[in-house]
């Protein structure tokens, strides 16, 4: 049995590309009765570990070398690049004052400015109906560079890697147990990381 886009609900897109809906990865489970809404939207014990430690770092290191100059947004950050058309980010770095007045009028909308940096742990993205992975990772990377991220991380739990890509630049994938540059003054190593998980 097809199911029709207008019978899914708003709360099951992920993310939106001109008008084109990107569903949450298992999300006809929920239509089908098989799993709850917090199921499918809720993140993995090991990406939210993880993407908590690598928040609690970088407000260390960013604060050691730049002070107040920049703030790290998390929780499935909205990216608005136009009506119709945003993408989610695990871990987005921004100045601090191209938010702080949005932040003082208590405003409830996804960002409409490039952060500086965006950090993606795998995706919860349906891919199974966007013809390959390796396209839609290509595709949202692209997408978050053509509107002005600098750069773009992604780490990959299941093969362990790490994918670094800034525009004009050969993307670069490389195991996580090698350290990674976030920006100027600012590396983590993903091993590490989990080794402070792990308590190895």
């Amino acid at each position: 049995m097809s199911i029709s886009v207008q019978n899914i609900p708003q709360s099951l897109i992920y993310e939106m590309v001109d008008g084109v809906p990107i569903y949450y990865k298992g999300y006809k489970d929920y239509l089908n009765g098989i799993k709850k809404l917090d199921e499918i939207i809720g993140s993995s014990l090991l990406q939210s570990a993880l993407a908590g430690l690598i928040v609690a770092h970088l407000n260390i290191l960013l604060a050691q070398h730049y002070g107040r100059k920049y703030l790290v947004l998390t929780n499935e950050l909205g990216i608005l690049f136009k009506k119709k058309s945003w993408r989610s980010a695990d871990v987005g770095i921004v100045e601090r004052d191209t938010v702080k007045p949005l932040l003082k009028e208590l405003n409830n909308e996804y960002i409409k400015t490039p952060p500086k940096i965006v950090i993606e742990i795998d995706t919860k993205a349906d891919l199974g109906e966007l013809g390959n992975s390796f396209s839609y990772y290509q595709k949202k990377t692209k997408q978050l560079l053509d509107f002005g991220v600098e750069r773009v991380v992604w780490i990959y739990t299941d093969v362990q890697t790490v994918m670094l890509a800034e525009k004009g630049k050969p993307w670069q994938i490389q195991d996580w147990k090698m350290p990674f540059e976030v920006m100027e003054n600012i590396s983590l190593n993903v091993q590490e990381l989990m080794e402070e998980l792990t308590g190895e």
